[in-house]
């Protein structure tokens, strides 16, 4: 992606110059014993969900150090995902990696194939569209693994309310789980956050995050081809329907929103926002098909009043900015310098990022990495390791500030929590590519967008 006149790197240039493509991830087990008993005993691995985020978190968790780990099955909904990503492994990460033909499984059932080859305590990766994360854990529960999932972990209240209850299930049983929230394992930011908990920042009063690019991933997509299910079109170009992904917000956005409450330790309890749609149509007058808006601007409120603003935009050729930062009466910190955790951090004195910092963070090491050293050495030690709960509540707060956007309404924490719109229900009863999707066009052959102002209690 470009970022334009900031000409900062795209995300996968960043994870590649950073220490390679890496998925945030941190991982559980279930407190038998003898489970990998003090690093002693192979971690077996399985990857549900091929792309590119699910592969680079099988190279982080191949790449940790404390004891014998193997990738051994993988499983997607499609054929060519999965086919694609075994290549690039197999050349990344060799003879880490056992895949024969029989652990490889396509289809809506393929998660269950994969994890069946794991045993209690190895660790399944689940990465597909969030959508799916409520199934595919309540099926790693049952089967006693470790997890690692990518966020967002939930894009509505009704699933959100699921996750809660899968996590305290998972913690019930012992079992390690992580979150693809990375910034948290930014040693940078970790030293940030130590330094405003003890006051070198004085009290908050206003947090900013910006993720200000062209447009990037699935963010808008062109019509579905004839020979293509409605089901599959959207799973394949996830960032363009909320019930798949949470659209570009929750996706996108969600790494700023978590850093930034961690910086405050709390949750915004309400969002007021708003958003437009400018550009819909490519340089040959293609409408494109999607739910996401081009640019937002989301106020979030603080039990105490204080407010966090970020600003998102998809826009080609408009100003570039990827950063964050926190103001204190006693001066301003720079959270993420560029992309979602970036350094160094740094505080300052005043209210300006001019001039010579009072403290600046000299750490390099790779926060994809640092998640699953500490998850592999949680599950060896059998240590309490669970970061699930925390993940849906970044995963809530994020759809709280979408729908505020969506609705043009002010949406409070518990309004979103309680909703009772799903955008996906039933999904664990999918069969085929061709069944029917959550989200089928209307009598016009239109699939519905938000309307602020218009549609006041749903988002579409």
């Amino acid at each position: 992606m470009s970022t334009d006149k900031t000409n900062a790197p795209s995300r996968r240039e960043f994870l590649q110059a950073t220490g390679g493509l890496a998925a945030s991830s941190m991982l559980g087990g279930i407190p038998l014993p003898n489970v990998h008993p003090g690093g002693s005993d192979l971690i077996q691995v399985a990857l549900v969900g091929c792309g590119g985020r699910g592969s680079g978190a099988a190279v982080n968790a191949v790449s940790t150090k404390s004891g014998p780990i193997k990738l051994v099955a993988m499983a997607d909904a499609f054929q060519d995902r999965l086919s694609s990503s075994f290549n690039n492994l197999k050349g990344s990460i060799g003879d880490k990696m056992d895949v024969p033909e029989e652990r490889k499984f396509i289809g809506f059932d393929a998660y269950m194939h994969a994890m069946d080859c794991l045993r209690p305590g190895d660790v399944v990766i689940l990465t597909t569209p969030p959508a799916f994360r409520w199934v595919h854990f309540t099926y790693a529960i049952s089967k006693g693994l470790n997890v690692f999932m990518e966020k967002p972990v939930s894009v509505d209240g009704p699933t959100s309310r699921k996750m809660f209850k899968l996590a305290e299930e998972a913690v019930a049983k012992g079992l390690k789980c992580g979150v693809g929230l990375m910034s948290r394992h930014s040693v940078g930011m970790q030293e940030l956050h130590d330094r405003i908990q003890r006051g070198q920042l004085g009290e908050i009063l206003l947090m900013r995050g910006y993720r200000m690019h062209g447009p990037a991933g699935y963010f808008e997509s062109l019509p579905k081809p004839d020979n293509m299910s409605h089901l599959e079109y959207q799973i394949r170009r996830f960032h363009s329907f909320l019930w798949a992904s949470g659209g570009c917000f929750s996706d996108f956005y969600i790494h700023h929103i978590d850093h930034l409450s961690w910086m405050k330790n709390a949750w915004p309890v309400s969002a007021q926002a708003l958003g437009g749609r400018h550009y819909r149509q490519d340089e040959q007058g293609h409408t494109f098909v999607d739910q996401n808006l081009d640019t937002y601007s989301v106020e979030y409120t603080f039990a105490d009043g204080t407010k966090m603003y970020f600003d998102g935009r998809c826009v080609n050729g408009a100003e570039g900015i990827y950063s964050s930062y926190v103001h204190g009466t006693k001066g301003i910190a720079i959270a993420a310098r560029a992309n979602d955790y970036g350094g160094p951090q740094a505080i300052f004195h005043g209210q300006n990022t001019t001039g010579k910092p009072v403290w600046q963070s000299k750490d390099n090491s790779n926060p994809y990495q640092n998640e699953w050293d500490e998850l592999i050495l949680a599950i060896r030690n059998n240590k309490p390791y669970n970061e699930v709960k925390r993940g849906v509540e970044a995963s809530l707060v994020t759809s709280m500030g979408r729908m505020a956007a969506h609705t043009g309404q002010i949406i409070t924490y518990d309004q979103i929590l309680a909703s009772d719109h799903e955008f996906g229900p039933n999904l664990d009863k999918l069969s085929t590519i061709s069944d029917d999707s959550p989200l089928m066009p209307g009598a016009d052959g239109r699939y519905p967008v938000p309307m602020p102002g218009i549609n006041q209690k749903r988002e579409y």
